[in-house]
């Protein structure tokens, strides 16, 4: 891969040269904002002109961005986009583009099948019923998950690059601290609690009016079940625990930078500030900042509001100078040029509260990129490529 030279953060300018100065890029935003194809898109730049292997990692299910990738599906296992696909959109690729999708089951297996303590233990909890219907439905272990996958293929060496889209969250704090939940759950004493002895622990939940009717119930092999589980699960911790710290070790690496993306509305904007805040509050790396659906440039020049303005104030009067020439009725020609010119101005409001806002983000990041709306949806790799071409430089 085609890499910047190392410099401090001001030698950083565009997406190309931080995308060649990092290798791991992690996009976060709140639903809806864009983050999956921008993720995507940006892989695929780098693929394109950086060369090297590159991974797009997502947890986004979505069919349409396999679609646009050119994969029928994708999975747990990294498969590649082929050249083949590159060449039909245009482009000679310099590298190779890897995609996967988190698959939260999977993963939660390959952690046992790693953190087990022996091939019982192993075989045991991957047995467990209560394990075997939980292990797909963990709260918030997206979050976790995620980050767990992007720390494994990443010492595994196999990319130079890996972008990886976050999970969607009403709270991006959760994914920040996914790692250190998950040590402090291994150390809790509701853990210790569930842990110990089994015998006494059954005995005592028996003992108790819930776990009563729980037991004449569910019968006394739910109760078993739960223990073993808790009790197989604990012999993992010492793992987990380490682990969880090299996870969050990965978020401060150098290598390692965010990407917020967001629109310009109201709640995106919110949500994006308070993730900026607390990207500085851990010292983490902000890189960029993209924002999507910008308005055009050209909506705030001074100097086409006078026109605006005019077509306005004076849309009778030019109406009936250009009327005779369109073959319409006069009063028609003038609701038009009124309708425009009021139109230009209310955009025009938006598009300065828009760079406010802008100016307000950018305070922060090495980067700050814009996409401006597309007439239609990106559904393949060459629609990538194109809103990629759009943040690249």
């Amino acid at each position: 891969m085609a890499r910047a030279p190392r410099g401090d953060a001001g030698d950083i300018r565009t997406l190309q040269q931080l995308l060649s100065a990092k290798e791991i890029v992690i996009s976060c935003g709140s639903g809806g904002v864009g983050k999956t194809t921008t993720a995507a898109a940006l892989g695929a730049m780098a693929a394109a002109h950086l060369g090297g292997k590159v991974l797009v990692l997502t947890v986004d299910p979505a069919r349409r961005l396999a679609n646009a990738l050119g994969l029928e599906r994708f999975g747990n296992t990294e498969t590649r986009v082929e050249a083949s696909a590159f060449t039909e959109a245009g482009v000679e690729p310099r590298g190779e583009l890897w995609a996967a999708m988190l698959d939260t089951k999977q993963s939660w297996d390959d952690l046992v099948v790693r953190h087990a303590p022996d091939d019982a233990t192993r075989e045991a909890i991957l047995a467990n019923s209560i394990y075997a219907n939980i292990s797909g439905r963990f709260v918030q272990s997206h979050d976790y998950i995620a980050m767990e996958r992007l720390h494994e293929i990443h010492t595994s060496g196999r990319y130079d690059l890996i972008v990886v889209d976050t999970p969607p969250t009403r709270n991006a704090i959760d994914f920040l601290d996914a790692p250190e939940r998950m040590a402090e759950f291994f150390s809790s004493r509701l853990l210790r609690w569930l842990t110990a002895p089994a015998k006494n622990r059954v005995l005592s939940m028996a003992s108790k009016p819930f776990y009563r009717v729980a037991d004449n119930i569910l019968g006394s092999q739910f109760l078993e079940d739960i223990a073993e589980f808790f009790g197989l699960f604990q012999t993992m911790a010492p793992g987990f625990v380490e682990r969880s710290a090299a996870v969050t070790a990965t978020l401060s690496d150098r290598r390692t930078t965010f990407l917020v993306v967001s629109t310009l509305e109201a709640a995106p904007v919110h949500e994006a500030e308070f993730f900026i805040e607390a990207l500085e509050e851990r010292r983490l790396h902000l890189g960029a900042v993209v924002l999507n659906k910008v308005l055009p440039s050209y909506l705030r020049r001074t100097a086409a509001t006078g026109v605006a303005r005019r077509l306005v104030a004076q849309a009778d009067e030019l109406a009936a100078t250009v009327g005779d020439d369109l073959e319409a009725p006069p009063e028609r020609v003038a609701d038009v040029l009124r309708d425009v010119g009021e139109s230009f101005l209310n955009y025009q409001v938006i598009a300065s509260r828009e760079q406010e806002q802008r100016t307000e983000l950018a305070r922060t990041p090495d980067v700050v990129a814009t996409v401006p709306y597309f007439e239609s949806d990106i559904a393949d790799l060459a629609g990538l490529l194109r809103l990629g071409d759009a943040l690249w430089r």
